[in-house]
């Protein structure tokens, strides 16, 4: 995918413009946002590190105010460290009831996956599965990921990685977990170990999708209840596999089986800046949940007629709960 070299200023904007302003579409704003990948944890701490005068002092204030009035209606966490951070079960706790929800998360439904990224294949061990194990069984967990092959930054040796990724599907098809799987620039690998191990009917979302079309297009044919992750990566000009992807699902008969994702506290959607003049020339520091509706109206571009974007909020929105059931 590479990244974008052009140069960025190094001034952070104010706290203010990460409130986002409203949304010039009023079908968008209409519909609910449900980010089906985003890391809580990280984002709050991107955000005390970027703003060390920041108002807001811990993860259940930064939803309830950045979210305010932004039509958020759930959020699924992502767990995926190697040792589990144990800091899982008190926001996962803090969820279970209605009452809970309302008044610690604004009324937002908070739900989680659990796995080991790729990049910690190599701390994968008895332990740490046990406690994924554990996670599995909470009512607020609704998938195991993100997990998966990443062959561009080889942080853990390959074989590693392929052992740990079957040795983690396999436990979460015996519990009829959906799966949120990472891959990158490992197609081949991935694929084979996918069509080995997981069942052609499971739940799959491919998280963040940025490799070639065709690959998609394979998964798509054979299982049939796998979904492609889209993010703020898709407005970035050094990525064009995710546009054609897109493109092509929704030239299809069914239309495009996407998910809408953040991956925050990265990829901020770059058309998103077309909405905040105040600040050209510099970049928000982080992203978040309710960057959701400009990356819907992005894809509905590169969907095409007769896609809008608050017609791509609400089938990824259909998606999510045909996945993960939020």
């Amino acid at each position: 995918m590479g990244k974008n070299n052009k140069k960025k200023s190094n001034i952070i904007p104010a706290e203010a413009f990460l409130r986002l302003p409203p949304l010039a579409d009023a079908s968008l704003a209409d519909q609910p946002i449900i980010d089906t990948h985003t890391h809580l944890v990280s984002t709050f701490s991107t955000y005390r590190n970027k703003y060390r005068n920041g108002t807001l002092y811990t993860i259940h204030d930064f939803v309830r105010e950045m979210y305010r009035n932004r039509n958020v209606r759930a959020i699924v966490d992502v767990w995926c460290e190697a040792p589990v951070l144990m800091a899982w079960r008190e926001l996962a706790d803090s969820a279970l009831t209605a009452e809970d929800r309302e008044q610690k998360w604004g009324g937002i439904d908070y739900w989680f996956v659990m796995g080991v990224h790729p990049h910690d294949a190599k701390s994968y061990n008895d332990a740490v599965e046990a406690s994924i194990l554990e996670a599995m069984a909470h009512p607020r967990c609704v998938g195991w990921g993100e997990m998966g092959l990443d062959y561009h930054y080889d942080n853990s040796p390959r074989a590693i990685q392929q052992e740990v990724f079957i040795r983690q599907l396999n436990h979460a098809v015996r519990l009829g977990k959906p799966l949120t799987i990472h891959t990158r620039e490992a197609e081949t690998d991935t694929e084979r170990i996918l069509m080995e191990h997981v069942p052609a009917d499971h739940k799959i979302h491919i998280h963040c999708f940025t490799d070639s079309p065709e690959f998609a297009q394979r998964l798509l044919r054979h299982f049939r209840n796998l979904y492609i992750g889209i993010t703020g990566v898709i407005t970035y000009s050094t990525n064009l596999n995710t546009s054609n992807i897109v493109n092509q699902m929704a030239k299809s008969d069914g239309g495009p089986r996407i998910l809408l994702e953040t991956d925050a506290p990265f990829m901020v959607p770059s058309n998103l800046y077309n909405s905040i003049p105040e600040i050209k020339g510099s970049r928000l520091p982080l992203c978040h949940t309710a960057m959701i509706p400009w990356v819907a109206e992005y894809t509905a571009g590169k969907a095409g007629h007769p896609w809008s974007g608050a017609d791509i909020m609400k089938r990824a929105n259909e998606n999510a709960k045909i996945v993960y059931g939020v």
